[in-house]
């Protein structure tokens, strides 16, 4: 079951061929983690979301409040007995179909789509991961680049190269060379006392699990955060390597070339992570 403008359908034929979001990438989404009827990090995503609107010129709707789109996720939920487990939630914002690359009206729909998660909270993940860089295609960083946008082609082929060269993840390149962030998340490095994740001015995702964790670094005495451009040669020097969104939270790089990481701050701060989940 799908919520389509409010409406709980299993009925796939609603869209169009000549949506905006298949024709043109003109749509948005936001991947948003539930557990037990609890929004993670609502508020983030929902400003987030309405930021991302605004910047893409789409008219915001008079009834696109939190409360009410926070509802139409719980009826969704609902909808496919999700209520009581945790789930993974797509929110998709598309301009409503007409014109060309020029759109004849700025007025948008939304879709929802669930499904189900095994896991309530973050845990650590001990399995190998092993990352490399992707310098197929560079991003440009610019504010666009920072958007959760339909405009992923650069997240598949890399997601295509690292399966053909046996890898779990890819890392991905400005056109200046600097490494901004994984295909399916931020990127956060560790180096003795100091943790760095890309600015975004560099280009990266705007992402909410990253707001999260600097938020939560910001309180750690014995950790100095720096956001700051990161080279491919501090990648090799770096004690621990790690990729964030908010359906793993934190996921710790094992391995990149003949580089081996640790995994010990990461551990500390997904305890933190999911006490502040069961504060909130």
């Amino acid at each position: 079951m799908v919520n389509f403008n409010g409406n709980i359908t299993d009925n796939n034929n609603f869209l169009s061929v000549n949506n905006r979001g298949f024709n043109y990438g003109d749509a948005l989404f936001e991947t948003i983690k539930t557990s037990y009827g609890k929004i993670l990090f609502w508020e983030d995503h929902y400003f987030r979301l309405m930021a991302s609107m605004r910047i893409l010129r789409m008219e915001i709707p008079m009834n696109f409040t939190m409360q009410f789109l926070e509802h139409q996720i719980q009826e969704t939920l609902k909808s496919n007995q999700l209520e009581n487990n945790s789930a993974r939630v797509k929110l998709l914002i598309f301009r409503n179909e007409g014109g060309l690359y020029l759109p004849e009206v700025n007025e948008v729909s939304f879709l929802i789509k669930t499904s189900k998660l095994e896991d309530d909270f973050y845990f650590l993940n001990n399995t190998h991961y092993e990352v490399d860089l992707f310098k197929d295609f560079y991003v440009s960083p610019c504010l666009l680049s920072t958007l959760k946008t339909n405009n992923k082609a650069i997240n598949v082929v890399g997601s295509i190269f690292a399966k053909e060269n046996n890898l779990q993840n890819c890392l991905l390149l400005n056109t200046e060379k600097q490494v901004i962030e994984a295909l399916n998340g931020n990127m956060f490095l560790v180096k003795d006392n100091t943790i760095k994740t890309p600015p975004l001015t560099d280009g990266c995702l705007k992402g909410v699990m990253r707001k999260q964790i600097i938020n939560i670094l910001k309180e750690l005495p014995d950790y100095d955060l720096i956001e700051e451009s990161i080279s491919p040669f501090e990648l090799q020097k770096a004690d621990e390597l790690w990729v964030t969104n908010v359906i793993i939270g934190i996921l710790p790089v094992t391995n990149y070339r003949k580089k081996t990481y640790d995994n010990k701050v990461a551990k500390l701060l997904l305890q933190k992570l999911n006490v502040k989940l069961r504060l909130n």
